[in-house]
């Protein structure tokens, strides 16, 4: 490299300080200018939060790092670097394990990085992240002088300070400290994962909403991640460091209804051995999450009413009113308006719950988020599988994009699932690394977007339905569900038990979906 390069290169970054960018361009542009300064074949960005790191700028690795989160106890190489306020080389016979390898874009999957380095990033005398260079051939940077890795160093974290100010990162980093607080607590994950414009605009929808008292009515189909937006709303509120409470409305039976969303005395009836709060006092001061609203029966649609609109409670058994402070939030994949003028939903609830509905855009619209989401799904499979590193061949990848999704997220997860299994027991769990192929993903043989007339999705033979044509999506969803539910009981001799379980149904969803389909049993 020469000088000349050195200083065209520094003096962009400098340019770009005082330049009004956005962080991630902010970030590729940091990154584009270090390769031509450094002799490398990948390099990343990677931000601290929490117990894990987030890529925010990769290049000349795979689409799907970007979806990744590397926990740092599970990554001791980055580890070592976060330790570090010097910059590290690896050696390339070094026992660690790297996490890129297999995700360093090349025609081998199975070559492996030789020769790594990276330093730790320091905010205001704070770790705030790491940086660091991959190469494919041993000794790649053994000339690389020092002073000139410093001086990049120190301009990276000015251009990590000036993003900070820029779009605010320290107020969201913040936010995301709070976030990781509550995971560690709940259990789960809240980040919804994903880059395209249908994604960015339901973040600001969240965004806006949150901070307000408003009831939020979250819409979408099977799959799409209704309880992440739920929670992602509870967690951007100023209720976040209370309860956020979650009742499935299709698994609560009618007959205790009541009694689980408001509570009872002791002796209130047969089972009551004591006195119990129900969900609606668990939450005061929170969130009440309402999953599957749709599926309330219209009894408890009125006793539910009478409570938001009140904001007091009765145990059942007691003749005491309690006052709580809520926030409901309520989902369903029903198109609620049809089901108001059918007389199977309530008008003064539906209106009561929709204050702010906020619509989840299903994945067969959100383009390459499908790649992002596939990394983290397999960054956390391959921790649960106990394999060292779960990686796409690019027919996989290109077969994932391909895809409708009629199921979703919860589909891409549940697929990956299984393609992982089947990887693993064919390359060894002891390998460094698995590739997934798209024969391991079996999206063609096994999910069909397209089923044939007389054909069969996931082993059910398929009645043909009437023709489509002049009704609308719901309706003929409606249409076809009906004619697969009749043969599948026929098949089953009219035992809906055995029906539910091989539609994988719950079997109070079964009869509810059987009811309201005008199907008799």
């Amino acid at each position: 490299m020469t000088t000349s390069v050195f200083f065209d290169s520094l003096t962009s970054i400098v340019a770009d300080l005082s330049s009004d960018l956005p962080a991630s361009q902010r970030y590729r542009r940091l990154l584009e200018a270090m390769l031509r300064i450094f002799p490398c074949d990948a390099a990343a960005l990677l931000q601290l939060e929490g117990a894990q790191l987030r890529p925010l700028a990769i290049e000349g690795l795979s689409d799907d790092t970007m979806g990744r989160r590397f926990i740092v106890s599970e990554h001791p190489r980055l580890a070592q670097l976060l330790q570090s306020r010097v910059p590290i080389r690896f050696a390339a016979d070094s026992d660690l394990p790297d996490p890129y390898d297999g995700l360093v874009k090349a025609v081998d999957h199975q070559l492996h990085v030789h020769d790594c380095m990276g330093v730790s990033l320091y905010i205001d005398n704070k770790p705030w992240g790491v940086l660091t260079l991959d190469a494919m051939e041993p000794g790649t940077f053994d000339h690389i002088k020092s002073i000139e890795l410093r001086t990049f160093i120190s301009l990276t974290e000015a251009t990590v300070k000036a993003a900070a100010r820029i779009d605010s990162l320290a107020a969201r980093a913040e936010h995301q400290q709070q976030v990781a607080k509550a995971l560690s607590e709940e259990g789960s994950s809240i980040e919804i994962i994903g880059e395209s414009t249908a994604i960015a605009l339901l973040k600001e929808e969240v965004a806006i909403v949150a901070q307000s008292h408003l009831s939020v009515l979250v819409l979408g189909e099977t799959g799409v991640g209704k309880e992440l937006v739920a929670r992602q709303v509870h967690h951007q509120s100023q209720r976040a460091q209370h309860p956020l409470v979650y009742v499935n409305c299709a698994a609560l039976p009618e007959t205790i209804a009541e009694s689980e969303l408001f509570g009872h005395l002791k002796g209130a009836f047969s089972g009551a051995v004591a006195d119990r709060a129900g969900k609606f006092e668990i939450a005061d001061g929170g969130t009440l999450f309402l999953d599957e609203i749709g599926e309330l029966p219209l009894s408890i649609q009125a006793v539910l009413l009478r409570a938001l609109q009140s904001g007091e409670i009765q145990r059942v058994g007691s003749d005491q009113y309690i006052q709580v402070d809520v926030r409901i939030v309520a989902a369903t994949n029903r198109d609620l308006r049809k089901e108001v003028e059918q007389g199977r939903f309530r008008a003064d609830l539906y209106h009561r719950l929709s204050v702010y509905p906020v619509s989840i855009p299903p994945l067969r619209e959100r383009g390459r988020d499908t790649l992002l989401l596939a990394g983290y799904l397999l960054e956390t499979n391959q921790r649960r599988l106990g394999a060292n590193g779960l990686r796409l061949d690019e027919a996989a990848k290109q077969a994932l994009l391909r895809y409708d999704w009629p199921g979703n997220v919860r589909e891409l997860e549940h697929l990956l699932s299984r393609a992982a299994l089947k990887a693993i027991s064919e390359q060894g769990r002891d390998a460094r690394s698995v590739l997934i192929n798209a024969g391991h993903l079996g999206i063609e043989t096994v999910y069909p977007s397209q089923p044939t007339v007389g054909g069969s999705l996931a082993g059910h033979e398929i009645v043909e339905p009437p023709p489509f044509e002049g009704v609308s999506m719901k309706d003929a969803m409606e249409t076809f569900q009906v004619h697969l539910i009749r043969s599948v009981l026929d098949k089953h001799d009219g035992n809906q038990a055995s029906a539910a379980r091989e539609l994988e149904l719950n079997r109070g969803n079964f009869s509810r979906l059987i009811k309201r389909l005008g199907l008799r049993p």
